[in-house]
Protein backbone atom coordinates (compact mmCIF):
# COMPACT_ATOMS: atom_id res chain seq x y z
CA UNK A 1 0.00 0.00 0.00
CA UNK A 2 1.44 3.38 -1.06
CA UNK A 3 1.59 6.53 1.12
CA UNK A 4 -1.61 7.95 -0.54
CA UNK A 5 -3.73 5.28 -0.04
CA UNK A 6 -3.14 5.37 3.58
CA UNK A 7 -3.62 9.02 3.80
CA UNK A 8 -6.68 8.55 1.90
CA UNK A 9 -7.80 5.70 3.94
CA UNK A 10 -7.35 7.99 7.06
CA UNK A 11 -8.98 10.79 5.88
CA UNK A 12 -12.04 8.68 4.70
CA UNK A 13 -11.95 7.20 8.61
CA UNK A 14 -11.75 10.38 9.50
CA UNK A 15 -14.56 12.38 7.82
CA UNK A 16 -16.87 9.14 8.31
CA UNK A 17 -15.96 9.41 12.27
CA UNK A 18 -16.44 12.83 12.33
CA UNK A 19 -20.36 12.52 10.62
CA UNK A 20 -21.22 9.73 12.81
CA UNK A 21 -19.71 11.79 15.98
CA UNK A 22 -21.98 14.78 14.42
CA UNK A 23 -24.96 12.75 13.64
CA UNK A 24 -25.00 11.27 17.77
CA UNK A 25 -24.32 15.27 18.84
CA UNK A 26 -27.06 16.37 16.76
CA UNK A 27 -28.82 13.69 18.87
CA UNK A 28 -27.90 14.26 22.58
CA UNK A 29 -29.15 17.70 21.30
CA UNK A 30 -32.70 16.52 20.69
CA UNK A 31 -32.78 14.00 23.53
CA UNK A 32 -31.47 16.84 26.00
CA UNK A 33 -33.50 19.73 24.68
CA UNK A 34 -36.66 18.09 22.87
CA UNK A 35 -36.95 14.64 24.98
CA UNK A 36 -36.56 13.31 21.64
CA UNK A 37 -35.30 9.90 21.83
CA UNK A 38 -32.86 8.51 19.36
CA UNK A 39 -31.76 4.66 18.19
CA UNK A 40 -30.35 2.97 21.22
CA UNK A 41 -27.45 1.06 19.70
CA UNK A 42 -27.45 -1.54 22.36
CA UNK A 43 -30.27 -2.72 20.66
CA UNK A 44 -28.35 -2.97 17.09
CA UNK A 45 -25.63 -4.37 19.32
CA UNK A 46 -27.82 -7.35 20.41
CA UNK A 47 -29.15 -7.91 17.31
CA UNK A 48 -25.18 -8.54 15.59
CA UNK A 49 -25.18 -10.39 18.05
CA UNK A 50 -27.81 -12.86 17.33
CA UNK A 51 -26.33 -13.24 13.96
CA UNK A 52 -23.63 -15.62 14.54
CA UNK A 53 -26.57 -17.98 15.80
CA UNK A 54 -28.67 -17.57 12.70
CA UNK A 55 -31.09 -15.03 14.16
CA UNK A 56 -31.88 -12.59 11.64
CA UNK A 57 -35.02 -11.29 12.13
CA UNK A 58 -36.77 -10.37 15.51
CA UNK A 59 -40.46 -9.79 16.87
CA UNK A 60 -39.18 -7.18 19.48
CA UNK A 61 -35.67 -6.92 19.63
CA UNK A 62 -35.92 -5.49 23.28
CA UNK A 63 -37.31 -9.13 24.45
CA UNK A 64 -34.56 -11.05 22.71
CA UNK A 65 -31.94 -12.25 24.86
CA UNK A 66 -28.90 -10.34 26.07
CA UNK A 67 -25.62 -10.68 24.25
CA UNK A 68 -22.24 -9.99 26.00
CA UNK A 69 -20.94 -6.50 24.96
CA UNK A 70 -24.43 -5.50 23.36
CA UNK A 71 -23.47 -1.53 24.07
CA UNK A 72 -19.60 -2.40 22.62
CA UNK A 73 -21.08 -4.01 19.91
CA UNK A 74 -23.87 -1.72 18.65
CA UNK A 75 -21.64 1.88 19.43
CA UNK A 76 -18.93 0.39 17.41
CA UNK A 77 -20.80 -0.95 14.65
CA UNK A 78 -22.41 2.04 14.54
CA UNK A 79 -19.06 3.97 13.80
CA UNK A 80 -17.93 1.46 11.26
CA UNK A 81 -20.63 1.83 9.24
CA UNK A 82 -20.65 6.03 9.49
CA UNK A 83 -16.94 4.78 8.04
CA UNK A 84 -17.89 2.43 5.19
CA UNK A 85 -20.67 5.20 4.61
CA UNK A 86 -17.70 7.45 4.02
CA UNK A 87 -15.90 5.46 2.19
CA UNK A 88 -19.13 4.99 -0.55
CA UNK A 89 -18.78 9.21 -0.86
CA UNK A 90 -15.43 9.31 -1.63
CA UNK A 91 -15.76 6.08 -3.80
CA UNK A 92 -19.12 7.96 -5.79
CA UNK A 93 -17.49 11.29 -5.95
CA UNK A 94 -13.42 10.81 -6.20
CA UNK A 95 -10.76 11.50 -3.93
CA UNK A 96 -10.79 15.18 -5.01
CA UNK A 97 -13.79 15.71 -2.58
CA UNK A 98 -11.77 15.29 0.03
CA UNK A 99 -9.86 18.52 -0.92
CA UNK A 100 -12.60 20.40 -1.76
CA UNK A 101 -15.79 19.22 0.28
CA UNK A 102 -18.83 20.26 -1.40
CA UNK A 103 -22.49 19.65 0.48
CA UNK A 104 -24.95 18.08 -2.20
CA UNK A 105 -22.80 14.93 -2.51
CA UNK A 106 -22.21 14.60 1.34
CA UNK A 107 -26.49 15.09 1.48
CA UNK A 108 -26.87 12.89 -0.78
CA UNK A 109 -25.32 10.23 0.71
CA UNK A 110 -26.18 11.02 3.99
CA UNK A 111 -29.95 10.85 3.26
CA UNK A 112 -29.28 8.06 0.91
CA UNK A 113 -28.13 5.87 3.87
CA UNK A 114 -31.29 6.09 5.73
CA UNK A 115 -32.31 3.37 3.35
CA UNK A 116 -30.25 0.63 5.39
CA UNK A 117 -32.77 1.33 9.05
CA UNK A 118 -35.91 1.05 6.34
CA UNK A 119 -34.74 -1.77 4.98
CA UNK A 120 -32.69 -4.16 7.06
CA UNK A 121 -32.82 -2.85 10.58
CA UNK A 122 -35.97 -1.88 11.28
CA UNK A 123 -37.24 -4.82 9.65
CA UNK A 124 -34.41 -6.75 11.57
CA UNK A 125 -35.78 -5.24 14.77
CA UNK A 126 -38.92 -6.27 14.95
CA UNK A 127 -40.22 -2.30 13.59
CA UNK A 128 -41.25 -3.13 10.11
CA UNK A 129 -40.24 -2.02 6.86
CA UNK A 130 -39.68 2.20 6.63
CA UNK A 131 -40.92 1.68 10.16
CA UNK A 132 -44.22 0.33 10.06
CA UNK A 133 -44.97 -1.90 12.95
CA UNK A 134 -43.92 1.15 14.85
CA UNK A 135 -46.42 3.11 17.53
CA UNK A 136 -46.45 6.69 15.11
CA UNK A 137 -44.44 5.03 11.76
CA UNK A 138 -44.37 8.41 10.19
CA UNK A 139 -42.57 10.12 13.22
CA UNK A 140 -40.26 7.21 13.46
CA UNK A 141 -39.66 7.99 9.44
CA UNK A 142 -39.55 11.78 10.10
CA UNK A 143 -36.51 10.90 13.21
CA UNK A 144 -34.95 8.36 10.67
CA UNK A 145 -34.58 10.96 8.33
CA UNK A 146 -33.19 13.52 10.20
CA UNK A 147 -31.07 11.57 11.65
CA UNK A 148 -29.39 10.47 8.40
CA UNK A 149 -29.70 14.21 7.39
CA UNK A 150 -27.56 15.12 10.48
CA UNK A 151 -25.61 12.42 9.41
CA UNK A 152 -24.79 14.20 5.94
CA UNK A 153 -23.99 17.46 6.93
CA UNK A 154 -21.93 15.67 9.70
CA UNK A 155 -19.70 14.27 6.12
CA UNK A 156 -19.63 17.70 4.51
CA UNK A 157 -18.06 19.86 7.91
CA UNK A 158 -15.73 16.59 8.71
CA UNK A 159 -14.92 17.26 5.18
CA UNK A 160 -14.41 20.71 5.35
CA UNK A 161 -12.43 20.61 8.81
CA UNK A 162 -10.32 17.59 7.00
CA UNK A 163 -9.52 20.29 4.47
CA UNK A 164 -8.35 23.17 6.44
CA UNK A 165 -6.24 20.97 8.98
CA UNK A 166 -4.49 19.17 6.14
Amino acid sequence: MSIGTIEIIIEVIFIGVGATLFMDLWSLVLRKIFNIKGLNYEMVGRWIGHLPKGKFRHQRIDQANKVIGEKFIGWSSHYIIGIIFSALLISLWGVEWISSPSLIPALIIGISTVLAPFLILQPALGAGVFAKNTPKPNIARLKSIMAHTSYGLGLYLSGRLLSVIV
